[in-house]
C-alpha cells in the first residue's frame, strides 16, 4: 500500500485545498519525519510551508536543501529563511561555522551587510558592502544594497560608478537592471537633482510592470465583493469567536504611509516585545478556502467544533508564540490588512487596529519610488492611483463596520503633534504611556521595511510634502486618483 501513496508533500497539497491547514502541516511534519535528510525537493517543500505559514517545517526543509554539500544558494536561503522569521541569531552562528573562503563570498557579505543595515548598524552594513563591492564590483544587486544603505551627495563617484554600469547593463538580467535603475533614482534623489532621480525610477518601473500585472478591473472587482458580503449583517450569522489572551496590535495602511513608525512607537513601550510583517492571517484563514463570506459559513457548518473561529485565534496566536517567544505583546502590521479586514476582527476578538491615512501625493511617490519585490500596482502612477482609491473604500467600510475598533492616524499629524496622538495610539491599545515611546528612535531592534532609515531618527516632519518636488510626473497620479 505504502508502494502506491501519495507523496506527503502532494498530499498537503490536496488538503489545501479543501481548506485542511491543520492536515496539511500535519502531512509536511510526516514528511521532515519520514524524509531523506538531503536532497533538491526540500526547496519545494520549505516554499510550500512559508506559504501557510509552517514555521518550523519551512525552516528545517530549507536546511535540508542547502545540506550536504552545502550550496551557497542554499545556504543563503537557508539564513534568509532564519532572517524571515525573527531567527537572524540562529543564522549569524550557522554562517559563522564555515571558513573564510566562504564568508568572504560578495553574496555572503551582502547578506551580512543586509542584516547590519536592518540592525540599524548602518556603519558596518557600509563597509560589508565595500567589500562585496570590491570583490565583485559589478554585481547590479549589490550596488542596489549599497545604495539603500548610503546618502549620495552631488560629485559622489559611487553615483558615478553607478550610471557606467548601467550603461552597459544590457546583459544583465531584468531584475538587476530595475534594482540598478532604483538605486540610480535614490542616489540622484539623494543628491538633489528630481529630473534624473524620476528618470531612473522610471526605467526601473518599466521594466519591473511586464514581470507582474495589475488588473485594475480584478481589484475593483474583490473590493466589490469584500464590501458587499462583510455587511455587520453578514458577520451577526458568524458564530461568535471565544475570548483569549491578546498579543497582537495591529497596525495597517497604504504601503509608506507611515506603519513602520506606529511600529516603532509601540515597540518601544515596555509592555510591547517586537513586530513586524508577519502575515500570518491569511494562513490561518486557509479553512474559509476563499476568504470570502460563504466560504466562511462552510467553514464553520462543517467545522467539528462549537468555536470554529476561536479555533482560527488560536491558530493565529501559536504561529504569533513561535514567531515572537517573547511573552510581551506584539505588532502585526502585515499588508493587505484590509482584504481580510472582517473575518481577522470576528476571529480575534479581542483585536484593534490603528489605521495609518497619509497625503495622497506622498504615498503615491513613495510608492513609485520604492522597489518592492511583489506589489505590481506600484510600477505605475494610473495604477497607484486605482489601488488607492480603493484602499479608501476599504477604509470607509471598515470604519462603519468596527468603529470602536479601528482609530485612524493621519500620518502628517502624528509627526506634527505626537504629544497629542501617541497618547491615543497608546490608549486605544489599552497600554498605559511611558516616556520611553517618544524615544523610539534610540530602539535597535530589527526593522526589515524601506523606513529604515526613517525610523532610526528622531520623530520630524521633514517627509511631509517630499512629492513636491515630482509635482510635473506626479500629474498622471492626480487627475487618475481625483476621477469620479
Amino acid at each position: 500500500m505504502n508502494a502506491t501513496r501519495q507523496p506527503l508533500a502532494v498530499q498537503a497539497v490536496e488538503a489545501l485545498k479543501r481548506g485542511e491547514r491543520r492536515k496539511a502541516i500535519a502531512l509536511l511534519e510526516q514528511e521532515v519525519e519520514e524524509g531523506p535528510p538531503t536532497g533538491g525537493r526540500w526547496r519545494s517543500i520549505s516554499l510550500l510551508a512559508m506559504e501557510i505559514a509552517a514555521i518550523n517545517v519551512a525552516i528545517e526543509a530549507a536546511r535540508r536543501a542547502a545540506a550536504s554539500p552545502p550550496s551557497l544558494e542554499g545556504l543563503l536561503n537557508y539564513w534568509a529563511t532564519l532572517n524571515t522569521y525573527g531567527r537572524t541569531d540562529q543564522a549569524l552562528a550557522d554562517l559563522a561555522r564555515y571558513d573564510q573562503t566562504l564568508q568572504q563570498q560578495p553574496a555572503v557579505l551582502h547578506f551580512r551587510a543586509t542584516l547590519a543595515g536592518e540592525q540599524g548598524r548602518f556603519d558596518e552594513a557600509h563597509e560589508l558592502f565595500r567589500k562585496a563591492l570590491a570583490i565583485a564590483p559589478e554585481a547590479l544587486q549589490i550596488w542596489f544594497g549599497f545604495a539603500m544603505a548610503k546618502t549620495f551627495e552631488p560629485g559622489d563617484p559611487d553615483l558615478a560608478a553607478m550610471e557606467a554600469l548601467a550603461a552597459n547593463a544590457e546583459r544583465a538580467d531584468a531584475d538587476s537592471r530595475a534594482r540598478l535603475f532604483y538605486a540610480l533614482g535614490k542616489a540622484w534623489d539623494d543628491a538633489g537633482d528630481p529630473d534624473r532621480a524620476f528618470s531612473w525610477f522610471a526605467k526601473g518601473a518599466a521594466i519591473r510592470a511586464p514581470q507582474q500585472t495589475y488588473n485594475p478591473a480584478a481589484a475593483a472587482s474583490v473590493v466589490e465583493r469584500i464590501i458587499g458580503e462583510f455587511t455587520p449583517e453578514a458577520l451577526a450569522t458568524l458564530r461568535p469567536s471565544g475570548p483569549r489572551p491578546r498579543r497582537s496590535l495591529f497596525v495597517t495602511g497604504l504601503p509608506r504611509s507611515g506603519t513602520t513608525l506606529v511600529e516603532q512607537i509601540l515597540v518601544a513601550h515596555s509592555q510591547v516585545s517586537d513586530g513586524a510583517e508577519v502575515n500570518f492571517v491569511k494562513p490561518v484563514l486557509i479553512p474559509t478556502i476563499g476568504f470570502n463570506m460563504p466560504g466562511a459559513l462552510a467553514y464553520q457548518e462543517r467545522s467539528a467544533t462549537d468555536d470554529p473561529w476561536g479555533e482560527i485565534a488560536a491558530d493565529y496566536a501559536g504561529l504569533i508564540d513561535t514567531r515572537f517567544p517573547s511573552r510581551g505583546l506584539v505588532v502585526d502590521k502585515s499588508l493587505s490588512q484590509s482584504m481580510l479586514m472582517g473575518l481577522q476582527l470576528h476571529s480575534l476578538s479581542d483585536a484593534r487596529v490603528v489605521w495609518l491615512r497619509r497625503d495622497p501625493q506622498d504615498v503615491a511617490w513613495s510608492c513609485f519610488r520604492t522597489y518592492f519585490t511583489a506589489i505590481p500596482w506600484s510600477w505605475s502612477f494610473s495604477n497607484i492611483a486605482w489601488q488607492m482609491r480603493l484602499e479608501d473604500r476599504m477604509f470607509e467600510h471598515w470604519r462603519k463596520v468596527f468603529p470602536d475598533r479601528i482609530l485612524p492616524i493621519q500620518y502628517e499629524e502624528l509627526v506634527r503633534d505626537p504629544a497629542t496622538w501617541i497618547p491615543r495610539i497608546l490608549g486605544h491599545f489599552g497600554l498605559p504611556e511611558e516616556a520611553g515611546v517618544h524615544e523610539f528612535h534610540r530602539n535597535r531592534r530589527t526593522v526589515r521595511t524601506a523606513s529604515v532609515r526613517q525610523v532610526r531618527a528622531p520623530l520630524s516632519a521633514s517627509s511631509i510634502g517630499q512629492s513636491r518636488r515630482y509635482e510635473r510626473p506626479l500629474e498622471e497620479f492626480r487627475r487618475a486618483y481625483e476621477e469620479k
